[in-house]
């Protein structure tokens, strides 16, 4: 298996990913752990999937 890109990790206050490539945060602070995000992140998700599991991460937060 190889290393992935985006990684969850836990901070005060929920998650944040973690863009390994580029070494810095990517997106927002999330309450729960963003899976389907990730999966996409690191699959061959297109940029409308990405956007819609933004949003409704997002939604949930709130």
């Amino acid at each position: 298996m190889s290393r992935r890109r985006y990684v969850a990790r836990g901070v005060p206050g929920g998650y944040r990913i973690w863009d390994n490539t580029r070494r810095r945060w990517w997106g927002d602070l999330y309450e729960l752990c963003p899976d389907d995000l990730l999966a996409a992140l690191n699959g061959n998700a297109d940029h409308d999937t990405v956007t819609a599991l933004m949003k409704r991460c997002r939604a949930r937060k709130r």
